[in-house]
C-alpha cells in the first residue's frame, strides 16, 4: 500500500478520537515544552554571565589568601590572612606584565545620614581599581594617589547608598556621612551596575582609599584580596606566574610549601561559572526530559488499547490483501503523528515561554536552534520506539482470529 494512503488512514483514525489523541500528547507537549524552555533558561544565564564577566574585563586578575597549614582543612580568604601592601609594592616592581593592581580591605557596617541609615559594605581601594572593575562616576570626582597616603575620610557612594541614605532626592556630593563612627565626605557617585547574575547588588556599596579603611575601620595591615589587570588578555598567563613567584618570594615560603595564596584570572572564572552553568542546565533538561518518557509511555499505552479496538479492522484490511508491513506501518505512522504534533505544539509553547520569562520573571533567555531540532528529533525517534511494539503486534495477528474477535 502507498504511503500516502497509509497516512491517509492514520489521519482519519486520529479525527475519531480527537480528545484521546489530544490527551495522550500531553505528555509529549509538556516534555518538549519544557525541555526548549529550561535550555533556553540555561543558554541564557551562560551568556548574561560570561557578559557580567567580560564587563570586568578580560585581563583581571584576582588574588586571594589561602591557608597552607599541613594536616588541617584548607582556609579561604576569609578565614585567613596573607597579603599585605608590601605583597601591592613587590608585584608594582617585579611584574612587568601587571599595567594596574589594587589591594581590597572591606567591612561591613552601618551608614549614617542624619536620620537616614543603611547596612552597605565599605571597600577600600587604590584608585587603579576604578579600572581595574569597569566602574565609572557619574557626578564629582575619584579620590587621589595623595588622598590614599594621607588616609583621607573621603568616599564614592553606589546607587542603593545614594537612594537610602538621601531619600529626598538630594546631591550627595560634598555632604558628610558617617560609617560606623567614622565621618567621610562624598566627592563622588557611581554609574550604576544593577543586579549581578547571583542576585547581589552591585551598586550597595561604599569606596575609600584603604589607608583610611585600614586605620580607622580594620584596624588591620592584611587584605581581603588584590586585584590587578594584565597589560592584555595574552598577557594574562605570564601575569599569573609572574605573581605567583612575587608571592612566594615575599611570603618566603620554602621550596616543598604550598602557596598561601590563590590567583586566579577572569579567563578561569569564565571556564569555572560556565561549567557550573552547563551542569544545571543538563540537570533541569535531564528533568524536563522525564515527561518525554511519560509521553512516551502514554502512546505505547494508546496504541495498545487502539490495536484491540479495532482488531476486526485488522482481520478485515488482512483478509483483503493487506501485507503485514502495512499494518505495522499504519500504526507505527500514527504514533509518530500523536508525537510530532504534540512535539510541534510543544515548541510553540516553549518558545512562547522562553520569549515570556524574561518579561514576567527578568531572567535572560536565549532561543536554541539546537534545542528545537533536538525535540523534533527526539520526537520522531519517541513516536517510532514507543509506537513499534503495539504496531507490531497489530501486524502479527491472525486474520481468521481477528475476525472473531468481539
Amino acid at each position: 500500500m502507498k504511503l500516502i494512503n497509509l497516512i491517509r488512514l492514520a489521519i482519519r483514525a486520529l479525527q475519531r478520537n480527537k480528545l484521546r489523541a489530544l490527551l495522550t500528547m500531553l505528555g509529549i507537549i509538556i516534555g518538549v515544552a519544557s525541555v526548549i524552555t529550561m535550555m533556553s533558561i540555561g543558554e541564557g544565564s551562560k551568556q548574561s554571565i560570561n557578559a557580567s564577566l567580560a564587563s570586568m574585563g578580560s585581563n583581571m586578575i584576582t588574588i586571594t589568601p589561602y591557608s597552607n597549614e599541613p594536616g588541617g582543612a584548607r582556609l579561604g580568604g576569609s578565614s585567613f590572612k596573607t597579603l599585605t601592601i608590601k605583597d601591592v609594592d613587590a608585584m608594582r616592581e617585579s611584574a612587568p606584565d601587571i599595567a594596574m593592581i589594587s589591594p581590597l580591605a572591606s567591612s561591613g557596617g552601618q551608614a549614617i545620614n542624619g536620620a537616614n541609615n543603611w547596612p552597605t559594605t565599605i571597600q577600600g581601594v587604590s584608585p587603579e581599581y576604578m579600572d581595574i572593575r569597569k566602574l565609572v562616576i557619574k557626578e564629582g570626582i575619584l579620590f587621589s594617589a595623595q588622598d590614599v597616603r594621607a588616609s583621607a575620610k573621603v568616599c564614592l557612594l553606589g546607587k542603593t547608598v545614594v537612594d537610602n541614605l538621601f531619600p529626598n532626592g538630594e546631591n550627595p556630593i560634598g555632604k558628610i556621612i558617617r560609617f560606623g563612627k567614622i565621618p567621610f565626605q562624598v566627592i563622588g557617585v557611581l554609574v550604576p551596575k544593577g543586579y549581578s547574575n547571583f542576585g547581589q547588588d552591585q551598586d550597595d556599596l561604599i569606596i575609600a582609599p584603604y589607608t583610611t579603611i585600614q586605620k580607622r575601620i580594620t584596624s588591620s595591615i592584611y587584605f581581603g584580596s588584590i586585584y590587578a589587570s594584565a597589560i592584555n588578555e595574552g598577557a594574562s598567563d605570564a601575569a599569573v606566574t609572574e605573581i605567583s613567584s612575587v608571592l612566594r618570594e615575599t611570603h618566603r615560603l620554602r621550596q616543598n610549601q604550598d602557596n598561601d595564596f590563590q590567583v586566579r584570572t577572569q579567563a578561569e572564572l569564565m571556564t569555572m561559572m560556565n561549567s557550573t552553568s552547563s551542569m544545571m542546565t543538563a540537570l533541569l533538561t535531564a528533568v524536563a526530559s522525564i515527561s518525554l518518557v511519560i509521553g512516551g509511555i502514554g502512546i505505547m499505552n494508546i496504541m495498545y488499547v487502539s490495536v484491540t479496538e479495532r482488531t476486526r479492522e485488522i482481520g478485515l484490511r488482512m483478509s483483503i490483501g493487506a501485507r503485514g508491513i502495512d499494518i505495522l506501518l499504519q500504526f507505527l505512522i500514527e504514533a509518530v503523528m500523536i508525537s510530532i504534533t504534540g512535539g510541534v505544539i510543544g515548541v510553540i509553547i516553549g518558545v512562547s515561554a522562553a520569549i515570556i520569562v524574561p518579561k514576567m520573571l527578568n531572567w535572560p533567555t536565549v532561543i536554541s536552534e539546537f534545542s528545537i531540532v533536538i525535540s523534533f528529533l527526539v520526537c520522531a525517534v519517541t513516536g517510532i520506539f514507543f509506537g513499534y511494539y503495539p504496531a507490531l503486534k497489530a501486524s502479527r495477528l491472525d486474520p481468521i482470529e481477528a475476525l472473531r474477535y468481539e
